[in-house]
Parts: C-alpha cells; sequence; structure tokens
C-alpha cells in the first residue's frame, strides 16, 4: 500500500479548495451529498443561488482527484509490458495526440497514455483561463 501513494510513482496528491472560500462550501456540500446515498440525479443538480461554474468545477476536481486514486491502486500492475496498449476491450484503442510532442495520434503503452493524460487534466485544472481560482468580488461583499 505504501508504494501505492509514493509520489514519485503516478499518483497525485489530491486537489483542495482553500478553506472559507465558495468552492470550498461548495465541495463540502457535494461530499455531503455524494456520501449520504442520494440519487445521483439530485446530488449533482446545481443548488439554489450557486453559480453554475463553481458547481461545475468543484465536482470536476473532486472526479479528478478520485480517478487519480482509482489509478494509483492499479498502476503497479498495469506495466508497459503487461498493458501494451491502452484499450477499452478488444473493440477499442486509444491514442495520443497533444500537438506538441505527439502531432499525429499515437498508439501508447497504458500506463504512459494514462500519465500523459492525468498529467494533461492537472493542466487544464491549473489553467486560470479555464478554472480560475479568484472568486470576484459582488456588490454588498465586504473586503
Amino acid at each position: 500500500l505504501k508504494q501505492v501513494f509514493n509520489k514519485d510513482k503516478t499518483f497525485r496528491p489530491k486537489r483542495k479548495f482553500e478553506p472559507g472560500t465558495q468552492r470550498f462550501e461548495l465541495h463540502k456540500r457535494a461530499q455531503a451529498s455524494l456520501n449520504s446515498g442520494l440519487d445521483l440525479k439530485t446530488a449533482v443538480q446545481l443548488p439554489s443561488g450557486e453559480d453554475q461554474n463553481d458547481w461545475v468545477a468543484v465536482h470536476v476536481v473532486d472526479f479528478f482527484n478520485r480517478i487519480n486514486l482509482i489509478y494509483g491502486t492499479i498502476c503497479e500492475f498495469c506495466t508497459e509490458k503487461t498493458c501494451p496498449v491502452m484499450s477499452g476491450g478488444p473493440k477499442y484503442e486509444y491514442r495520443w495526440q497533444d500537438d506538441l510532442k505527439y502531432k499525429k495520434p499515437t498508439a501508447l503503452p497504458a500506463p504512459q497514455y494514462m500519465n500523459l493524460l492525468m498529467d494533461w487534466i492537472e493542466v487544464q485544472i491549473n489553467n486560470e483561463n479555464i478554472f480560475p481560482t479568484r472568486v470576484s468580488k459582488c456588490e454588498g461583499d465586504v473586503l
């Protein structure tokens, strides 16, 4: 188990929201609804009075954290030798293209594909133009 959580491996630390922010409060609300056994459709509905973009951002980051944890538990079993192709079963093969190093769809071993994918997602989540973390002040807010 210690190997699974080794930061030098493919496991990445959880992304966190700063306590006291609106997104932190939305994250707590989302966690409570998901852990309470509610209907999934109800759990992901936008709470009244909340910003849709903030709500989606909270769920994207939470989903990333959960996938990262799941992947961290299986990555030692899926090596370039045991998983030479990134596939979705016998009918589907995933190929990587990023228009930087891989300009054309390229077949890669599953671990390499997953590392590139998780790195790409992390870059997107950290991009302030896509997921701004600075909350703009609304009228009436006390500075």
